[in-house]
């Protein structure tokens, strides 16, 4: 009897080790197999932890940087305040700047002479056209350069100069106010005389009252026009009595009856 006991207790023991094994709890496979388990959970994430606790969002406050883009950009450093169409390339120099006292008085100066004393002697400029084209063209600044060449206050290109003192057997020295703005003014005068002589029947009348309008085809405003498109824009103009630049034969006209440069 006790013998067929004892085998009964080993046939229960037999079965609970089977049963065991077969539930993954034992044996060196489970471990083997559990290892990769355990290696990928060891893997870092760039997944933030999930969490059941409610998160709570800040709310938006604007940045520096947003702030500093509304802001209206600065000038360029070679921003001329008088003269919005001056070329970005356009620079100042590293002398000292001529006073608007001094401008003046050069522009002045170079409005009063007569340049044709022995062919023209009758052709006189005046001063409030050689102030609002030195005023349009450089804001009176003696020491800025365009890039097409132009310098300082009445901004004549090198061969424009060149051709003047060839002329008129000067010699003009475009880093000197006074000879600058003689250059300017003799140019003018050039203008007057070739343009009166091609296109307006020898006339040498610069008066504003000749002109209907800023704008309209006349001496005086063609001769302002050649100051900046050349003669040649004039030649080619005359067929329709159309000036090339109307925007700045205005605002040139504009400006010898009303400019900042009076308060000077």
């Amino acid at each position: 009897m006790a013998e067929r006991v004892r085998t009964w207790q080993l046939v229960v023991a037999a079965v609970v080790l089977i049963v065991l094994a077969g539930c993954g709890l034992t044996g060196n496979h489970d471990q083997a197999a559990a290892a990769p388990v355990a290696s990928i959970e060891a893997e870092p994430t760039s997944e933030a932890p999930t969490t059941d606790a409610p998160t709570e969002t800040p709310s938006p406050t604007p940045s520096k940087t947003v702030k500093k883009t509304t802001k209206p950009a600065k000038p360029a450093a070679t921003a001329d305040p008088f003269w919005d169409q001056l070329p970005a390339c356009a620079h100042y120099d590293k002398t000292t700047p001529a006073s608007k006292a001094k401008v003046k008085a050069a522009l002045k100066t170079a409005s009063a002479r007569i340049y044709w004393a022995a062919t023209a002697p009758t052709l006189k400029l005046n001063y409030p056209l050689v102030k609002a084209v030195a005023w349009q063209e450089s804001g009176w600044k003696s020491n800025i350069h365009n890039c097409d060449g132009g310098t300082g206050v009445m901004q004549v290109m090198p061969d424009t100069v060149t051709m003047v003192n060839n002329r008129f057997g000067m010699s003009y020295d475009l880093s000197k106010v006074q000879d600058n703005a003689d250059a300017g003014a003799n140019y003018l005068a050039w203008l007057t005389r070739y343009v009166g002589l091609n296109h307006f029947g020898s006339s040498q009348d610069l008066s504003a009252a000749k002109c209907k309008t800023t704008t309209s085809w006349c001496l005086l405003n063609a001769v302002i026009s050649g100051y900046n498109a050349g003669p040649g824009s004039i030649d080619a103009a005359a067929g329709s009595k159309t000036l090339p630049n109307p925007e700045y034969v205005n605002a040139v006209r504009a400006l010898m009856t009303r400019c900042q440069c009076d308060q000077y």
